[in-house]
């Protein structure tokens, strides 16, 4: 049985034209972007150059380009062909080099056992069924020693306030239906699926949203979306 959302597929499809439009729907995820990328670099000794990184979940790639200017070698991989288009395309403008695959990440794992040194899956595990099987095929990817980060919403009363009554309703920062809060995960979640396959928790860093001044900032708090960082 295929592990893929094909709602949530189609939905983000249905957007993919507007990926790289900073003042669309995507433009939560162009705001944090940079504090995902310094938390990456940061835990990976302050340098990407020349790590084989793959970007599960790559969507329009965001991410992915911006590991790729930092000199990594990076692979996207996504089940959305409308973003997988965008992303290519936009690789026409930016120069850029990133290799972009319509492929399930449990079947990518078949073929390319222990390959990575990074494997990023971030925003994406709140969209799919089985979200362990993501991180055990993410797990397999990564070569021993590799490090593995992931982001997702946790699941409690604050975040369904804050993540969909107040950012998709409220404040509008997202469409309405962007996320389903049942699918919501909490660390303790992720960090028995990460064990079982093998991955040692290193960090957890929250990140919150301040509607007053529109910034985005990294801290302690995990109560709403939070960042995590493993180790094979």
């Amino acid at each position: 049985m295929s592990n893929v959302d094909f709602n949530e597929v189609d939905k983000f499809a249905a957007l993919a034209s507007r990926w790289w439009d900073k003042n669309s729907e995507f433009k939560p995820l162009h705001d944090i972007n940079p504090l995902r990328l310094d938390y990456i670099k940061a835990q990976c000794g302050g340098s990407l150059k020349g790590k084989k990184i793959l970007d599960v979940g790559c969507g329009g790639g965001i991410l992915a380009e911006s590991l790729a200017k930092e000199g990594a070698l990076v692979t996207g991989i996504d089940m959305a062909e409308a973003g997988l288009e965008v992303a290519k395309l936009h690789l026409l403008e930016s120069g850029l080099s990133v290799d972009y695959q319509k492929i399930p990440v449990e079947e990518f794992a078949e073929q390319h056992a222990e390959e990575f040194d990074i494997v990023t899956c971030l925003e994406m595990l709140e969209h799919v069924p089985d979200p362990a099987s993501i991180i055990n095929a993410c797990a397999a990817l990564t070569k021993a020693h590799g490090r593995l980060f992931f982001s997702t919403l946790n699941r409690n009363t604050k975040s369904y306030l804050f993540a969909i009554i107040g950012a998709e309703y409220i404040l509008k920062l997202l469409p309405q239906g962007t996320h389903d809060w049942d699918k919501f995960i909490q660390p303790s979640e992720m960090n028995e699926w990460a064990r079982h396959s093998n991955l040692t928790l290193k960090s957890m860093i929250g990140m919150t949203y301040n509607p007053f001044t529109k910034t985005y900032k990294l801290e302690s708090d995990v109560s709403v979306n939070y960042l995590c960082f493993y180790q094979k």
